[in-house]
């Protein structure tokens, strides 16, 4: 995959309101996002920030009539509290239950139907931007503002919900979601601490190529929150992604080593059980051999949501059953 980054623009000015300094905080030390596109987004004042393509926005007030193009935006949205202000999601957003309720957009559709329903921000990602640019422009050129976002790292995922907040008003709720995440992350790891024999873990990304996921990407830290070992941890990332080469070769020079094969599950990669355990060569892998062959949903493990905690717990529960139990979904359900 591959972003060209846009030109810088000058500021646009929308609305402007004060975010708070906790917030600020929380993200300006972290690295400056890359995502899944050469372009960058940050928070560069109290008043701005810059989009993944190099937009720079200068927010003046809250965006009152948000219609969102990606799953992770709408899911970020109503876990920072709005409703009325999410005026529209894409085709396949399933959660929360609310956002069924929601009209239905696409950027396969005429950018009038966009016109017709009075969006003040459309929420992109990266994907959009560079396939569909006419699009994007038509509606800027109405006068409607265009953000892409799509955090790859846990750090840019931080960077990010403080964004959204700032764009919807909502800075004290994303200061909160942040925080519980860090806590919940911080009990996991409390948890296990020394009381288990860490396990070596193959993590699939795409079985028909081999894939695994980047060493820095939310996959591997679900994983290594968990109390995992990834094995691949000198994978070659993709450029511009969170998926990292890996190749039959390699994994099969670990197979002694690794004592549990996890695969994500999504729209890049359908795999089961059967599929991993007859992949030629693979029954030399302890895992497969040893049943040790699990499947997560991509949505719980690889988007940059609070749903990412869920994600850890399953793959804590496929690793160490004894020690992720009780206490353990007590933390999840906080």
């Amino acid at each position: 995959m591959y972003f060209e980054k846009t030109n810088m623009q000058q500021p646009k000015p929308i609305k402007l309101s004060l975010i708070p300094l906790l917030i600020i905080a929380a993200v300006w030390g972290a690295p400056v996002a890359s995502g899944f596109a050469s372009g960058q987004f940050s928070i560069p004042t109290p008043s701005t920030i810059i989009d993944q393509a190099g937009r720079p926005i200068v927010i003046q007030e809250p965006f009152k009539r948000v219609i969102s193009l990606y799953g992770a935006h709408t899911e970020n949205l109503f876990s920072l509290g709005l409703f009325k202000e999410i005026i529209g999601v894409s085709q396949h957003d399933d959660y929360p239950a609310q956002a069924m309720s929601k009209p239905v957009f696409s950027y396969h559709d005429d950018p009038e139907k966009f016109l017709a329903a009075r969006p003040d921000l459309v929420l992109i990602r990266p994907m959009i931007d560079r396939g569909y640019p006419q699009f994007v422009t038509m509606l800027e050129k109405s006068g409607i503002t265009i953000v892409s976002l799509q955090p790859g790292t846990i750090d840019e995922m931080f960077t990010y919900l403080a964004v959204l907040g700032i764009l919807t008003g909502k800075q004290d709720r994303a200061q909160q979601l942040i925080s519980q995440f860090n806590k919940s992350i911080g009990e996991f790891k409390d948890l296990i601490g020394s009381r288990v024999n860490r396990k070596r873990v193959y993590f699939e990304a795409i079985h028909s190529k081999m894939k695994t996921f980047a060493p820095d990407s939310m996959a591997i830290f679900a994983l290594e929150s968990a109390g995992g070992i990834n094995i691949a941890a000198d994978a070659d990332p993709v450029r511009n992604t969170n998926i990292a080469y890996y190749g039959k070769e390699r994994i099969l020079s670990h197979a002694p080593e690794i004592d549990v094969y996890l695969a994500q599950y999504g729209t890049m990669n359908r795999p089961t059980l059967s599929i991993i355990k007859q992949e030629p060569g693979f029954n030399i892998i302890k895992a497969v051999a040893m049943d040790q062959i699990y499947i997560v949903d991509e949505k719980i493990v690889s988007r940059p949501t609070m749903r990412l905690l869920e994600g850890i717990y399953l793959i804590g529960k496929y690793l160490y059953p004894k020690i992720f139990d009780e206490k353990a979904s007590k933390i999840l359900k906080r």
